[in-house]
């Protein structure tokens, strides 16, 4: 059985955090996390372009992704992201390191779309 991180949060709340994630992540194409934050989200992000890539001209299937995303992230994916990656089978996002949070220390990282 494979063990998630579970930051915490409730079920809910952890999909919530994951799915704020990831919108901000197809919108703007680059965030700055924790690392912790960076591999659970990559999961989720890289799910949902190859959702989209499987079922590009399905109505439905667009109308079924915007139950899950707000309409400008779910059209950005659709139209701009996933094409792009239509020769590519998985790895469409990078992890790079940063040095660590001032405050807390925490591990830091960009996760971008490559």
């Amino acid at each position: 059985m494979k063990k998630k991180r579970k930051f915490n949060r409730e079920r809910n709340q952890r999909r919530a955090f994951l799915k704020s994630l990831a919108v901000a992540l197809i919108m703007k194409g680059k965030i700055k996390t924790t690392i912790a934050r960076a591999k659970e989200l990559r999961s989720v992000a890289e799910r949902l372009v190859t959702h989209v890539k499987r079922h590009q001209a399905l109505s439905a299937e667009y109308r079924e992704l915007r139950k899950n995303l707000p309409k400008s992230a779910a059209q950005k994916l659709v139209k701009d992201i996933a094409p792009k990656y239509k020769e590519r089978n998985g790895g469409y996002t990078r992890i790079t390191r940063l040095p660590q949070r001032k405050g807390d220390a925490a591990k830091m990282a960009f996760i971008e779309f490559i």
